[in-house]
């Protein structure tokens, strides 16, 4: 490679550009002990079948179209049912999962049910349908539903809704309460 050789102007103009140049005498650099940042905690990423539990009730029975819903956790007086069933807690949120296949439904229901919890969403609303177009008149979506509110460690109650809020079409489901919003809330049961 050549060395390209520069006119006096352009010389000048370098100098310039640069400006006061002072020799270094030593070429070693000192670390300055600076206060390290305080680390943060890494955003959590929600994955949807983290949320349901191993547990299956090998008891569950398939359920008919006129069938109803109901379950509350364990540790749960049973007026809790009736509470809900009777508007006491009010709704919050609700999905409709109509038309929608198993795995289709199974994640709309496990983002709601996620979104509910961090929204202080108390209780919601899914229907899910009869299943009068299911194949056998045998309701998939009411049946899956009922094993998977069971698992999801979110759920602390559900039941089937009256006639007039989709009857046993659609289902009212109690979430505990994130650990954000239980201030203040002592013991509502």
């Amino acid at each position: 490679m050549t060395k390209k050789s520069l006119t006096p102007k352009e010389s000048d103009l370098f100098r310039q550009s640069i400006g006061d140049v002072r020799v270094i005498k030593n070429d070693k650099i000192l670390l300055e002990n600076k206060t390290k940042p305080k680390p943060f905690p890494k955003p959590s990423v929600f994955s949807p079948d983290d949320t349901l539990l191993d547990y299956f009730d090998q008891d569950l029975t398939t359920l008919g179209i006129e069938d109803s819903l109901s379950f509350y956790a364990p540790g749960l007086q049973k007026n809790v049912l009736k509470k809900l069933r009777n508007g006491y807690f009010g709704l919050d949120a609700e999905i409709d999962l109509h038309g929608l296949t198993s795995y289709e439904a199974k994640q709309q229901l496990l983002h709601f049910l996620h979104h509910c919890v961090e929204n202080g969403r108390r209780c919601v609303h899914i229907v899910h349908g009869k299943g009068f177009r299911s194949p056998d008149h045998q309701p998939v979506l009411k049946n899956n539903l009922n094993t998977w509110l069971r698992q999801h460690c979110d759920v602390q109650a559900f039941c089937s809704t009256p006639p007039k809020s989709g009857g046993t079409g659609a289902v009212f489901v109690l979430l505990r309460l994130s650990e954000k919003f239980r201030q203040g809330v002592e013991n509502e049961f």
